[in-house]
């Protein structure tokens, strides 16, 4: 454990995690744009929840000695992780449950203040079909990896936020 409080005060931890939410960032868009393989309503909102893991860690990165800094990205990183597990939860129950009651909205709903398809539609504009299974790989779809993905980022967090109460040993003679 001392060893997860000591790699989480540092800057590689931080920038491991952005790198990999990067790598996950462009995977997506490799699907959208080279695949082509329209992005659902459910998928934008999965998106904006894996680029809020990845504002939390740049937050941990810029001051990770800083306990301040280190919990405001562990909490946002637990947040985001959270909301696109909820979100990837239910992706997979429209996609394998389907019904005329449940189903995604149209079009994405962002706020006023954060349009971010008007801002960036070849990132945030949704059209594809929530219900529709596109892609899938060892025989789990795309929102079943992404269930996968956000209870691993949970897991580590966990792992982490447990370690951060494992500092140093002081030695008593």
């Amino acid at each position: 454990m001392q060893f997860l409080n000591t790699f989480s005060k540092s800057r590689t931890s931080w920038l491991l995690l952005l790198l990999f939410i990067i790598f996950f960032e462009g995977c997506a868009l490799f699907f959208q744009h080279v695949m082509k393989l329209g992005p659902c309503v459910m998928c934008i909102y999965e998106r904006v929840a894996m680029m809020g893991i990845g504002f939390a860690a740049i937050v941990g990165f810029i001051a990770p000695q800083n306990a301040i800094f280190r919990w405001a990205g562990l909490a946002g990183w637990g947040y985001s992780a959270f909301i696109g597990l909820q979100l990837a939860r239910q992706h997979v129950d429209y996609q394998f449950n389907p019904s005329p009651f449940a189903t995604c909205d149209l079009f994405v709903q962002f706020p006023s203040w954060a349009p971010l398809n008007q801002w960036a539609p070849w990132m945030f504009e949704a059209y594809g079909d929530c219900s529709e299974v596109v892609w899938s790989f060892l025989g789990q779809s795309m929102p079943q990896w992404l269930v996968v993905i956000f209870a691993a980022n949970l897991i580590a967090l966990a792992l982490i936020v447990i370690a951060q109460f494992f500092g140093k040993k002081i030695k008593r003679y």
